[in-house]
Parts: C-alpha cells; structure tokens; sequence
C-alpha cells in the first residue's frame, strides 16, 4: 500500500536538503582540501628551507674558524700563542681541540673541558670521522631542500656526535704533525659547536609551522563551507521551486529572479523559461483537448438524435427519413474528417518525420483545384499563374496544405466571389498564393488564426464541413517541408494566404 502524497512530498523534500548538505559538504571538502594541501606543503617546504639555511650555515662558521685556527696555530711560537688561538675560536661559538694520533685530547692551553664554560666536551674519534660516511645534522625533512649556499671542497670531514638529547657538529682537519711544547705529536684539529640552541630554535619553528597549517586548515575549511552554502543558494532556490510545482502543479511558480549573474543565475533564467513555455504549452493542451472534445460532442449529438428519432417513429414519413439519414451521415463524415486532422496534429506533436522526395508542385496545385470545383460552384476558382516547380517533399502532404487553404478560402468567400490560386517560382523559392474575395479577418483576430479550434466569431459557427484544424495542419506541413506560411487579410477586403517553400537544386 502506498503513502499519501503529503508523506511522499516530505521525504522528497528531505532527500533534496539531504542531497544539498551532501554536495556542500563535498565541495567544502574538496575546495579545503586543496588548499589544505598546499598550505600543508608550503609550510613543510618552508621548514626544510628554514632548516637547511641555518644548519648550512653552521657548517660554514664551524668549517672556516677550524681552518683559521689551523693556520694561526701553525704561525703560533710558543704554547701560550697556541692557548690563545684556541681560546679565541670560542667567542665565535666554535671549540676548537687538538688531538693526537690515539684520538686523545692533547692540551694546548686552551680550556680542555668545555664548549661553553659549563659544558663538557663530547668524546669524538677523528679518524672514525675521516674515514666514515659524512653525517647531517638535519633530517629526512630537511634532504628535501637543496642547499642554499655553495659547496665548497672541504679539506677536512664533517661529522655528527650525540649524547642522549644532545648534539654536537664537528669538523675534523687533519694535521701534518704539529709538535707541542711537551713533546706530544698533534695530528688532528677538531672544530666542535653544540646544536643545543639551534635545535630548539628550529622545534620552536616546527611547532609554529604546525599550528599555521593546522588553523589554515580550518579557517579555510570554514571558509569554503560557507562559500558553498553561498553558492549552492540559487541550487536551494531551483529545487524548493521544483519541489512546489511538483507538488502543487502549479506552473505559474518562478525561481526568485534576483539571481546573481553567473552560471547558476543563467541556469536559474533558463529554468524560468522553460517553466513559462511548460505553462503556454499546458494552457494550450487544456485549451486542445476543451475544443477538440466540443468538436467531437457536436456531430456526436447531431447523429445520436436522428438515431433516436429514427428508432422512436418507425413510422416516420419517407422524406423525414431521408432528411434524419442525410443529417446523421453528414454528421459522421465530418467527424471522421475532424478524427483525421486530429491524427495529423497528434503525429505532429509527436515529431513524426515526413518522407522527403521530389514532387512536381504544380501538378500538385492542378490536382488540388481539379478535386475543389465540386466546393467552389457558387465561386469563380481560377489559376492566375502556374510555374514549373520541383520541391523536395511528400506528395500527400503538401496536396493536403494547399487543399486546406483552398477549402479555407471557399469556405469564407461569398457567392460569386472569386479565388485566384498562383505558383511561381522566385529565385530558390516556390510560392504559392491562394488569394479570395471574402469576409476577411480582422487586426485582432489575425495573430491567432493557426491556433487550433480558434474562433474568430463569439458564436464559435462554423460551416457543416469544417472542423478549424486546416490552417495549423498547413502550418506544419509548411514547416516540415522547410517553408513557411503569412496570411494577410482585412476586414471585408479579402485574404491572402502565401506559402513559402525552398526549391530542390
């Protein structure tokens, strides 16, 4: 058993706000995302940089002071010349330290026991710095930036020590043999600098670039959440439209036309448009049907009384008879032409092509007037100008279109009047013309006479043999075929129906 409609209608409009947050969600997720991303990036990137920079740097001082104290310590006389060489290298955040062959620590009167007054040496092995693998101070992050200055050849090799949380960078120089005043032989020079500082600099940086990325993240999330929501606006506008002519039917609803100008505002115009010729088309349907069913009642009354008439008085005189018998078969032709027109009309609502091939059109016209002199016995029905023409179309089609404008003309032209039928040919255009002496149409009712069942006159009269489909059913003949129709007409002055179509090559 299915639902009423008001519970359908409800889980319809849920489906719709649900499907809506759905596609905000995903566009803020997807916008964030990107940006997230390269926010992300950005700030690993300019840590590995940042990194990079400050420990190339360090490696630089480290390097150059160990090298300077080399050559001054080669210069240097005596024991006290070399302690203060030594000593100097510490105000440049450098401890520089001679070692002997063993890797023992060789005292040179510098202070043997610290980086800084307070901090131990560490234990360094040079020869295991010489003859191992380079080691960086910096990470696997860090590899990720190129080196900021430009190598230079080292005559010595970097090395890396660490003591539990910390580290040390030293750059070990070999020496030639430089010999002390004690006796002692040194033969390498250790330039050593504490990472300590450096290192917990640069985790300040990290924590920094992680809270930048991590409140990026959200404020751009944030943002691209109510981005959305702004822009799936005209979206929440179309469906809650959509939603209340699917449920009301009621095609007379607009989207709000106060739209931005963009691509949704274009979609929200066009959905507009589509609604207005949804409605034209519907009125027109209804207005179909409503005269097709009058149409249809009318012979269907007529026919229906002289069979009663017929079956009530058996004994009805012979001419009465006739009279009832000729009425009821009139009645039934003309609705067996009216169930014709409408079978075209519906074939061309459903968009049945024609089949399309060469046909002579002025045979066409003399087989038309040659089959209308039965309807035109009161009236002067001529052919004023008859030009060969060869159009590409359906035989039985186009015999049709101009049967129906002549039987139009005819049908309101007066006795004696006169209807002039004209094919010529102008350039790659065939024109035919059926022009009458008739009542003519008015300003007012012109416009509208390819509406079908249209009326000009309030008393909606119209001859027995009529049923007021001619003229759209030669409309969309014209049409099919590449062509076109104009009526032209005045008020007791006559019409002048002109049919354009192109001729074959």
């Amino acid at each position: 058993m299915t639902g009423s409609p008001a519970p359908r209608a409800a889980a319809r409009t849920l489906r719709g706000i649900a499907l809506r947050r759905s596609l905000r969600l995903r566009l803020a997720l997807w916008c964030g995302s990107i940006v997230c991303s390269v926010v992300t990036l950005e700030a690993l990137y300019g840590y590995a940089i940042h990194s990079r920079t400050n420990y190339d740097e360090l490696d630089g001082q480290v390097r150059k002071v160990t090298e300077h104290v080399t050559e001054e310590l080669l210069r240097a006389t005596n024991s006290n010349d070399r302690a203060q060489v030594l000593a100097g290298a510490l105000g440049l955040g450098v401890r520089v330290a001679l070692y002997d062959s063993a890797g023992r620590t060789l005292s040179a009167g510098a202070p043997s026991d610290a980086l800084s007054p307070s901090a131990a040496l560490p234990v360094v092995n040079p020869r295991r710095v010489l003859s191992g693998t380079p080691r960086a101070p910096y990470g696997l992050l860090e590899t990720l930036a190129p080196a900021v200055h430009d190598t230079v050849p080292n005559r010595g090799s970097f090395g890396l020590v660490t003591n539990g949380p910390s580290r040390w960078r030293v750059y070990v120089l070999p020496l030639n043999g430089l010999v002390l005043t004690d006796g002692s032989v040194a033969r390498y020079l250790v330039g050593i600098a504490a990472l300590s500082d450096l290192d917990s600099s640069l985790r300040r940086v990290w924590l920094f670039m992680i809270w930048v990325a991590v409140l990026g993240n959200i404020v751009t999330f944030v943002t691209a959440w109510v981005l959305a929501g702004r822009a799936l606006h005209p979206v929440l506008a179309l469906t809650e439209a959509a939603s209340t002519i699917a449920r009301s039917g009621a095609l007379s609803e607009r989207v709000p036309a106060n739209m931005p100008r963009d691509e949704l505002g274009r979609l929200a115009e066009t959905f507009n448009e589509l609604l207005e010729r949804l409605e034209r088309a519907q009125a027109v349907q209804s207005r179909f049907v409503s005269d097709a069913s009058h149409e249809l009642r009318a012979p269907l009354t007529v026919i229906q009384a002289n069979l009663e008439l017929l079956a009530h008085r058996p004994a009805m005189a012979s001419p009465e008879r006739a009279t009832a018998v000729r009425e009821a078969h009139a009645e039934a032709a003309r609705l067996s032409r009216l169930v014709a027109d409408l079978l075209v009309l519906a074939r061309a609502d459903a968009g049945v092509p024609l089949r399309l091939e060469p046909v002579e059109l002025d045979r066409v016209v003399m087989d038309v007037i040659g089959a209308a002199r039965h309807l035109a016995l009161h009236l002067h029905l001529e052919i004023a100008t008859l030009d060969p023409v060869v159009v590409s179309g359906s035989a039985d089609q186009l015999k049709q279109l101009v049967l129906n404008l002549v039987e139009n003309a005819t049908s309101n032209t007066p006795a004696d009047g006169r209807v002039t039928v004209t094919l010529r040919r102008v350039n790659a255009v065939a024109e035919i013309e059926v022009r009458d002496t008739g009542i003519g149409i008015s300003a007012d009712d012109l416009p509208r006479v390819f509406e079908r069942f249209y009326r000009a006159d309030p008393a909606r009269s119209r001859d027995a043999g009529g049923t007021g489909l001619g003229l759209s059913i030669a409309l969309w003949i014209a049409q099919q075929h590449g062509g076109d129709i104009v009526i032209a007409s005045e008020r007791g002055r006559g019409t002048i129906a002109t049919v354009r179509l192109p001729v074959s090559s």
